[in-house]
């Protein structure tokens, strides 16, 4: 089963005061693209997140956060009061030698100057960095559903589509015949006009309109075209994290797509070849999100 790379998670909890998110996004991307915004006091634990990301998730454009909701009623900063005393006494003599009044927003002004706010460091217990790890957990089990959701939609779709450029090749070979004569016809009725003015070897003539008509034969096509649709369904079906593959699977199944159409010669056949390449686009669009 394929898993797309869009997905979302998120998980929190209680612990002391506090109440400590984790949320995690992804996209499609090439590689793991891994982002991640980190409340301070946990920022220590960094590389073992991303370590964890590209290990649990390994690709795709992933956004990270770990934040604290809501702080309770202790904060880790606090107003440092002997600063500020000191900050409004400076404010009051200043305003006074220049005769004027103390401003009504005084405190607001202090509260801006440096040093005015002092931020308590506390230390990351074991205790708490376990909480972390198991939000983590989490959040991966969230995502991870999330993304084989969206794979089992894409895994769907793609069946229907390689299926419908099956039956669309399956059209071709009704006009094959057709076309053959109509090519062979074609050049005799061209060669008639002109065989008053110069002299032909018929046998010749013959082995040279066999070897031009086998030039136009799309066999060959319509074998590795298969080959390729049920290539694809193998490698989506057993395969873990296939989407580059299926990427290069669909751009073999285009060779022989566009290789069909440019030898086609044939109206009807280049209408079918058309349809085949709508269908294999969507193919190709949706292709970038498996993971």
């Amino acid at each position: 089963m394929i898993q797309s790379m869009t997905g979302y998670g998120k998980a929190s909890c209680e612990y002391g005061n506090k109440k400590i998110v984790v949320e995690i996004k992804s996209l499609n991307s090439k590689q793991a693209d891994i982002s991640t915004r980190i409340a301070p006091i946990y920022r220590e634990m960094d590389i073992e997140i991303r370590n964890s990301i590209a290990s649990a998730l390994e690709r795709g454009k992933i956004d990270f956060s770990l934040y604290v909701e809501d702080s309770g009623s202790q904060s880790a900063t606090q107003i440092n009061t002997a600063i500020v005393n000191n900050y409004i006494g400076q404010l009051k003599k200043t305003a006074a030698d220049a005769g004027l009044p103390m401003p009504d927003n005084a405190l607001e002004i202090v509260l801006r100057m440096p040093d005015a706010m002092k931020t308590e460091m506390t230390v990351l217990e074991e205790e708490e960095m376990n909480v972390i790890r198991r939000l983590i957990g989490d959040a991966f089990c969230q995502i991870k559903a999330f993304r084989q959701q969206e794979g089992a939609a894409l895994q769907r779709m793609f069946t229907e589509k390689i299926g419908k450029i099956a039956s669309l090749l399956e059209e071709v070979e009704q006009y094959e015949g057709e076309r053959v004569a109509k090519i062979r016809t074609r050049l005799e009725e061209n060669l008639k006009a002109i065989e008053d003015r110069i002299a032909m070897d018929r046998n010749r003539l013959e082995q040279e309109m066999i070897y031009y008509i086998e030039k136009l034969d799309v066999n060959e096509e319509k074998v590795r075209l298969r080959n390729h649709m049920k290539y694809f369904m193998e490698t989506m079906e057993t395969e873990h994290a296939p989407g580059k593959k299926l990427g290069f699977i669909a751009q073999e199944m285009g060779r022989e797509i566009n290789t069909l159409g440019s030898k086609s010669n044939h109206s009807e056949m280049q209408i079918i070849v058309v349809k085949m390449k709508d269908e294999l686009e969507q193919i190709k669009e949706q292709v970038l999100n498996v993971l």
